[in-house]
């Protein structure tokens, strides 16, 4: 509601305005074709990529570094060397576990053939046979010792730090001696809500949006048993490993992901924009169009709807065109519908006010000493609104009357 007062006297004129919300709407239509499509029921979240490989790598053997292959800051192969230590104690281990192992296989042979089948001698080769196992497990034991003098990457990845130089003496439960962080493989961690978690398995494919819009796939590879508790709400943690090869390429640690889950896929799926769809009483119909232009309107029955598009049982075929129609706001008026006085948008009497324009008990809208509006009490342009007697822009007074009241 909006009010004129014409101050210095009793006359007050009310203009009631109507509210801009009322808005008439635009329909549109357009033609679809009904075809097959893949309808996919989903499980929606966001998190963050971080590498697959993020370890801290260390010798398992004792000794004293002798070369140190890289530096940090390098990008490295799975199984490149990163640094050896010295084989002196390890060389002399393995010989003589070997030596052992020797030892062993002579006294079994030697209990064999002094085995009369009694159960003295079946004990003394049994001993003997365990003694040999032992011996051989020392053996291989020593051997992977010797190997583990080399240590090499485990993974593909950047070497973001070198904890050792030559010379340093490194032991198997030292601190780390490299720290590696995968560049090309890459892992999302999301958490789910309780009443999703069911529907999420792992080889699950999955899809993925970066901020940037690069989009990936991926899969899941764990879902988490036992859930966190944020707010009083229990989500569950999944983790996913993106399979895109090449699009991954540029992926930083950190970087934001929306991701959804495809719990369901359902090729070769008739189906129509959800839009060309009317439902009424439990009965669904869309309008179909001939060749020719001609409309029909078609019982069908529907099934699921996803993603905008809604499943059609039988009353379609694949090919088949069919109207959609879509609503969009119209522009409105602004500052509310009609806006004239009423009658026409002028005051009695060709534009005055009421008795001829006067102000009660004189007094001039113009100065003193009148009581009128300038131009003989009327308003400017011969007693009417700028315009012709409307408002500006041409709003009337609701109703369509005029400035007096019964």
């Amino acid at each position: 509601m909006a009010a004129v007062v014409v101050a210095g006297g009793a006359v007050t004129a009310f203009v009631s305005l109507r509210s801009s919300d009322e808005q008439q709407q635009e329909t549109i239509t357009r033609t679809a074709t009904a075809s097959l499509q893949t309808l996919e029921k989903t499980v929606t979240a966001s998190g963050t990529v971080a590498p697959a490989v993020n370890e801290e790598v260390s010798f398992t053997v004792s000794g004293t570094v002798t070369s140190v292959a890289v530096q940090a800051g390098q990008t490295v192969a799975a199984g490149d060397v990163l640094a050896t230590v010295d084989t002196l104690q390890v060389n002399a281990d393995l010989l003589q576990a070997r030596a052992t192992l020797a030892e062993t296989k002579a006294t079994l042979a030697s209990a064999r053939s002094a085995n009369d089948g009694s159960e003295r001698g079946r004990a003394r080769v049994a001993a003997a046979q365990a003694s040999v196992e032992v011996a051989q497990a020392a053996v291989t034991e020593a051997e992977r010792a010797l190997a583990d003098t080399t240590l090499v990457a485990p993974a593909a990845g950047l070497v973001t730090a070198v904890n050792i130089a030559v010379g340093d003496r490194v032991s198997a439960t030292g601190s780390a001696a490299f720290t590696l962080v995968s560049t090309d493989a890459w892992t999302v961690s999301v958490s789910i809500g309780e009443t999703d978690i069911a529907r999420v398995a792992v080889d699950q494919d999955v899809r993925l949006t970066t901020n940037d819009r690069v989009r990936l796939t991926g899969k899941v590879t764990k879902v988490g048993l036992l859930p966190s508790t944020t707010s009083g709400s229990a989500r569950y943690p999944v983790e996913i490993a993106v399979t895109s090869t090449g699009t991954a390429r540029g992926l930083y640690d950190g970087v934001s992901v929306e991701v959804t889950i495809i719990y369901e896929s359902r090729p070769n799926v008739l189906a129509v924009p959800s839009a060309a769809v009317t439902t009424t009483n439990g009965t669904s119909t869309v309008v179909r169009v001939a060749a020719d232009g001609t409309q029909t309107t078609t019982v069908v029955q529907v099934g699921e709807t996803s993603g905008g598009l809604t499943e059609i049982l039988s009353g379609l075929s694949a090919g088949d065109v069919v109207l959609v129609t879509t609503f969009t706001p119209g522009q409105g008026n602004t500052g509310g519908r009609g806006g004239q006085f009423p009658g026409g948008g002028q005051f009695p009497g060709g534009g005055q006010f009421p008795g001829g324009g006067n102000f009660p008990g004189g007094g001039s809208g113009g100065g003193p000493g009148g009581g009128q509006f300038p131009g003989g009490g009327q308003f400017p342009g011969g007693g009417q609104f700028p315009g012709g007697g409307n408002f500006p822009g041409g709003g009337n007074f609701p109703g369509g009357g005029n400035g007096a009241t019964s």
